[in-house]
């Protein structure tokens, strides 16, 4: 969320706090990976509306679309686009979560390196989209 703030220059820090919740996949449930939620919830802020009585851009639908696919090529190899499949954590034990932070070989480097790439490819996005708008 933090990427697609900066390259889209609308740093809102509210945005940001408002997405803590979606980390261990949705409220420590293990379910879809909140890093792809950040990444269509950045898109969603750029390019959806705010009331019905405004226009939404189709390109909304089709840059999520296309996000959402590069995340789950990303993930392929951890057998998903779920926490409980990458992170593999079970984040209501508290031992378990304490040797993903601090554990030496911890799949939290899974994680990292997942924010990191994850983060390039919708940064990569949100330029193609500025470029095309300034071109065309």
């Amino acid at each position: 969320m933090a990427v697609g703030q900066e390259k889209s220059g609308r740093v809102n820090p509210e945005v940001i706090r408002a997405m803590g919740a979606f980390g261990g996949g949705i409220a420590s449930t293990g379910r879809v990976c909140g890093i792809l939620i950040g990444g269509i919830a950045t898109i969603s802020a750029i390019f959806s509306r705010s009331s019905l009585d405004e226009r939404e851009d189709r390109r909304m639908w089709s840059l999520s679309y296309k996000l959402a696919k590069i995340f789950e090529d990303l993930t392929k190899q951890y057998g998903g686009i779920e926490c409980r499949h990458i992170a593999r954590v079970n984040w209501r034990d508290r031992k378990q979560v304490k040797a993903f932070y601090k554990g030496e070989n911890s799949r939290r480097q899974i994680c990292t390196k997942l924010v990191g790439d994850f983060a390039f490819a919708l940064g990569e996005i949100l330029e193609k989209e500025a470029s095309a708008a300034t071109e065309g």
